[in-house]
């Protein structure tokens, strides 16, 4: 059974940081490309940063440039978004998803399994 399972999400006040992982199983993690979204309440999913299967090419929103860090570990079958200098703004529920196709996409549609989501906070 394929499973994508997010965590890492919480409170955090502004200016601080998180690091959120996903936990990959059921497929043979570095053939498949990795994308972080998230979704505030209210509007539409976002598509953040994504990562090609052998980790050589990583996109980010302009929103998040300078900010966000997208990584993979292969040898523990997670990828990892490092958040730092949160802004209220980023306060979503983000998902983590998965393609078979080696190629980074920041296309929600190029994505065939997805994760439940971990819900970050960011406080004034």
């Amino acid at each position: 059974e394929v499973q994508l399972v997010e965590s890492g999400g919480g409170l955090v006040q502004t200016g601080g940081s998180l690091k959120l992982a996903c936990a990959a199983s059921g497929f043979i993690f570095n053939e498949y490309a990795i994308a972080w979204f998230r979704q505030a309440p209210g509007k539409e999913r976002q598509a953040v940063s994504c990562i090609s299967s052998d980790g050589g090419i990583a996109q980010y929103a302009d929103f998040v440039k300078g900010r966000f860090t997208i990584s993979t570990d292969n040898d523990k079958n997670t990828a990892y978004l490092q958040m730092n200098n949160l802004e209220p703004e980023d306060t979503a529920v983000y998902y983590c998803a998965a393609k078979g196709y080696p190629g980074a996409s920041m296309r929600a549609a190029a994505y065939n399994q997805w994760g439940e989501g971990t819900q970050i906070t960011v406080s004034q």
